[in-house]
């Protein structure tokens, strides 16, 4: 298998909190990975880690991506190189279109100038798989969006951009059945053998529809089990008590 991603004794901080405590993570081309745990156990940490966020400081390891070590890139070197992050929370972005929003980031990412015919063609066919109103394009970034829009969008930046490596943080939260079914449909046509996706999550709606290949626990930030989709489901059932008496 192709390594994407490889992180190796990696801890980080926010202000004066130890958020993350020695995470040791590999993750190859064509798998989809996913992160459960409370509330603050580290797994938005570790996502904004690997995309670069200077509010995150890493104290000690190394991200290694595609074979390079990519502790000291900006977020933009990392995103052109391919790292993807969808937010828990999107934000609204007035005067800048949806259209506008995704043709520039193109641009910025493959380094060239966007065709406007194709592109429109290609964001209104992506537009329709995801049942988003082909107007939406010109309205402003989530103006006006309501959640599970938002949502929707994030997933449609995804497939446009097409990146290699993408964090999917809690993409399921406040949707409905058929928001659920769109969304995950959308992550299963994106992705490939070529392409990795790590889904940070609280529920397996999402996941029964996805199957992903492994599933990792994080409790007080640490990463205290790794397995597979059996463990989501003991999670739904029982919580997360008996992984927490894993954390000495």
């Amino acid at each position: 298998m192709k390594e994407l991603l490889r992180v190796e004794n990696l801890n980080a901080r926010v202000e004066d909190n130890h958020i993350l405590k020695g995470i040791d993570l590999t993750i190859n081309a064509g798998e989809i990975h996913v992160f459960m745990g409370p509330n603050g156990a580290g797994k938005t940490t570790f996502a904004n880690c690997i995309m670069g966020n200077p509010k995150y400081e890493i104290t000690d390891g190394d991200i290694y991506y595609k074979g390079k070590r990519i502790n000291d890139l900006a977020v933009d070197e990392r995103a052109r190189e391919g790292i993807f992050m969808s937010f828990q929370a999107p934000i609204e972005v007035p005067g800048i279109s949806v259209e506008n929003f995704l043709k520039t980031a193109k641009t910025e990412i493959t380094g060239e100038k966007q065709k406007i015919l194709a592109f429109n063609k290609e964001l209104k066919k992506e537009m329709e798989t995801l049942e988003i109103d082909p107007s939406y394009a010109q309205r402003y970034l989530n103006v006006g969006f309501s959640g599970g829009e938002r949502k929707k969008n994030e997933i449609l930046q995804l497939k446009v951009l097409d990146p290699t490596l993408a964090f999917l943080d809690e993409t399921d939260s406040g949707l409905d059945v058929d928001a659920i079914r769109i969304v995950s449909q959308g992550i299963n046509d994106f992705h490939n053998e070529d392409n990795a996706i790590i889904i940070i999550t609280h529920q397996i709606r999402l996941l029964e529809k996805i199957s992903p290949d492994f599933v990792h626990v994080f409790v007080d930030g640490e990463l205290v089990k790794s397995g597979d989709m059996s463990i989501a489901h003991d999670i739904d059932k029982n919580g997360f008590d008996a992984y927490k008496k894993d954390v000495i």
